[in-house]
């Protein structure tokens, strides 16, 4: 689809986005899956291109030299080469992180790209709000009636042998016994890696795996209390999210903030 050029505000009905701050959660899934599919360079004109797309959420029309500019003057002329920004806009597009149109101009010859992220298409991480009130449905036995009746549903549910290798076996081996499906064990590993990635923790393995095995045990310690949750997973990122929260208090008040 070609569209006529003009200012960003033109493009407005494009946006996939209801706000900036959704925006930004989607490109954090986005980057927490496919963030190794980059090299540095590509990836710093993947953040130029998100930064360049925060007027109108998920959508940019810049010129390429424009953003290289701006990437030229943050890093003192030490930024990326076009074929490098080009190299990360196939990816990106190849991966479904965002589509490309071509704009012209009124006398038909060829402007700026337009550029619109799309949104991450598994499930998003849980709403605060959520996590906060978990008083409404669910407990441990009927969460496990609803995984059997799942896995009786096809032939092609597979068990915690077919968990991907990205799962680090402590956690494996802790989750199979409440829900024994790779792909729900890969789902809450998911939201462990989103919750690292939001409090800068991802590249400390150790904690985060750490992090991960206590905040599960306080799920199904919960579940077990017959407490009323209305989605364990999201109940599990909530805890997530807090217990990365207490270690950078913690830091804070060890270095005397």
């Amino acid at each position: 689809m070609n569209l006529k050029s003009g200012k960003i505000e033109g493009f407005e009905q494009y946006s996939q986005f209801t706000s900036l701050k959704e925006f930004n959660s989607h490109m954090e899934m986005w980057l927490v899956e496919y963030k190794k599919k980059f090299s540095k360079g590509e990836l710093v004109g993947l953040k130029r291109l998100v930064r360049f797309s925060a007027k109108i959420p998920g959508v940019c029309n810049a010129k390429i030299g424009t953003m290289l500019k701006a990437i030229h003057e943050e890093y003192h002329d030490h930024g990326i080469s076009r074929s490098t920004f080009k190299r990360m806009i196939i990816k990106a597009q190849k991966l479904g992180i965002i589509t490309v149109h071509e704009t012209e101009r009124k006398n038909g010859s060829q402007s700026s790209n337009l550029y619109l992220f799309n949104h991450f298409p598994a499930n998003e991480p849980p709403k605060q709000e959520k996590v906060n009130h978990p008083n409404e449905t669910s407990n441990l036995s009927k969460t496990n009636k609803q995984e059997i009746t799942k896995r009786k549903e096809g032939p092609y549910n597979l068990d915690h042998t077919f968990t991907s290798d990205r799962v680090p076996q402590p956690f494996i081996q802790l989750v199979k016994y409440f829900f024994p499906e790779a792909k729900t064990i890969e789902e809450y590993w998911r939201m462990t890696q989103i919750a690292a990635y939001r409090n800068n923790r991802e590249k400390e393995t150790d904690r985060v795996l750490d992090v991960a095995i206590q905040s599960f045990k306080q799920l199904i310690g919960k579940l077990k209390s017959k407490s009323l949750i209305k989605k364990p997973i999201a109940y599990f990122y909530g805890i997530l999210d807090s217990k990365f929260m207490e270690f950078y208090f913690e830091e804070l008040f060890e270095l005397g903030f």
